[in-house]
């Protein structure tokens, strides 16, 4: 029998942050730690050969798996493991190979390493996105649309106002990683409690030396800083932060997901359906919005991570406990996983979204009536009529016309009624030029004209945009 495969693994992640994840990614990274290390030892002074190092150098990636598991069975340790197994290709190193480091050294170093990249390209991702809903809400910007309060009709919006507000969302999402990436700093070279005691007996009580150290690192791998103080690993509430801030992508996306659902309902708008897709098992007329659904889904399970990360930094004891090892394993990756789903999800229905025009004039026609009484109330005040009086026919007409659409569903007279009911002095087309959509829609277009050129583009134009992954099933 096969054993269990995350979904997010074989269904949802892309290649991408899949590899991310990976081991590679992750042992690689622990030897380039190592090295550095190494390297910046043997600058400051301590007895570390080039030998040694460009043995160190030639093996970084050749990792021996199956010998760091063998060395695991009996060390109960993977950090060990993995020194014994580099060790043995390479011999000349192996006695200065994590020198005066404990194992957070590589472990929480490579973790916010790969949480870099991790943002990195989630940011890539939300860009993506964030281009495709822009030239949606560019093209629709005057499309006038019924807005709804409560999901009842309210005042008229546009097709493109609606995304812009999606696209709002993204932007400060996009805010909230861009900030992750500039506040996140390495580990450094703390020790067993963060008092760097290792690192000083090395040099021989000079914390200068020390100092020097941890900035070599941290510049060897793209870093300007390391955390100023810690215990033996970097704060927990980083990884809090950063789960928050996927929680908050989710969030985005899964109102987008359910307004798009909705509007499914309505038949206004619809994600993309291919040719060949099935909608359903049993009725094959459906047009089911999987798709969003599926956004729906994962959105649950990122923000549904967040406690974790939440309890794991509340629950450290004093300099560190070992249990955040399994929650933060689990939690940290798969929420990025499942992120980077929702995101090519996203970008799949963003730039396929289909809108219908007819069904949208239908749905105006038939509450517009209502939404223009004021209109067609001051024009009939303004043509000699008495206030007071037009309010209280013009509420009656709209109670029957309600009435009959409601207990009867036929379509809106209340336009009908006003044109018959000489007290108006209005004519039907004169009631048909005040119930022009697009008088009902505000500054809807020059919002969005301005939302775009101001706020949106540019943060497009300065940032790298990855190719978002198809979805994979």
């Amino acid at each position: 029998m096969k054993p269990y495969e995350s979904p997010l693994n074989t269904r949802y992640a892309s290649r991408e942050m899949l590899e991310l994840f990976g081991p590679d990614k992750k042992f690689s990274t622990w030897r380039r730690l190592w090295l550095a290390l190494a390297r910046a030892e043997r600058e400051l002074g301590l007895p570390v050969t080039r030998e040694q190092l460009d043995e160190m150098a030639a093996h970084l990636d050749d990792i021996d798996y199956e010998r760091a598991a063998d060395w695991e069975r009996k060390l109960r340790h993977d950090v060990m493991a993995h020194i014994r197994a580099w060790g043995e290709q390479c011999p000349a190193a192996a006695p200065i190979i994590h020198l005066g480091a404990t194992s957070c050294y590589v472990g929480d170093n490579t973790d916010i390493l790969i949480l870099r990249d991790a943002l990195t390209l989630i940011a890539a991702r939300l860009r993506a996105v964030m281009a495709r809903l822009a030239r949606f809400a560019g093209e629709y910007k005057a499309l006038p649309t019924l807005g709804y309060t409560h999901f009842q009709p309210a005042q008229m919006v546009t097709v493109g106002k609606r995304a812009a507000l999606w696209l709002h969302d993204l932007l400060l999402d996009l805010d909230e990683v861009e900030h992750r990436l500039a506040s996140l700093k390495l580990l450094g070279s703390k020790g067993t409690t963060g008092t760097q005691a290792s690192f000083k007996e090395l040099f021989g009580g000079d914390e200068d030396q020390v100092r020097r150290l941890e900035e070599r690192i941290a510049a060897e791998m793209g870093f300007d800083g390391v955390y100023p103080v810690s215990g033996q690993t970097y704060p927990r509430k980083v990884d809090a932060y950063v789960l928050h801030t996927l929680s908050g992508i989710a969030q985005s996306a899964a109102k987008f997901a359910a307004d798009v659902r909705l509007l499914s309902h309505l038949k206004e708008v619809e994600e993309p359906f291919e040719s060949g897709q099935v909608g359903s098992s049993a009725m094959p007329y459906k047009r089911n919005p999987m798709r969003c659904e599926r956004i729906s889904s994962l959105a649950r399970v990122v923000m549904g991570f967040v406690p974790v990360a939440e309890h794991t930094a509340a629950g450290q004891w004093f300099e560190r406990t070992l249990d955040d090892s399994a929650g933060k394993r689990v939690s940290v990756p798969e929420a990025f996983l499942a992120a980077d789903a929702i995101l090519n999800l996203y970008a799949s229905v963003a730039g396929g979204l289909t809108v219908h025009p007819g069904m949208i004039a239908r749905h105006i026609r038939e509450e517009l009536p209502f939404m223009a009484s004021e209109n067609i109330l001051m024009r009939a005040v303004k043509a000699g009529g008495d206030r007071q009086e037009l309010h209280e026919k013009i509420r009656l007409h709209a109670l029957e016309a309600g009435r009959r659409v409601k207990d009867e569903g036929k379509p809106n007279d209340l336009l009908e009624r006003i044109a018959a009911d000489p007290a108006f002095g209005l004519g039907r087309d004169e009631l048909d030029a005040l119930t022009e959509p697009s008088l009902y829609i505000g500054c809807c277009v020059s919002q969005v004209e301005a939302f775009l050129r101001d706020c949106v583009w540019p943060r497009l134009e300065t940032g790298d945009m990855a190719e978002t992954a198809e979805p994979r099933v």
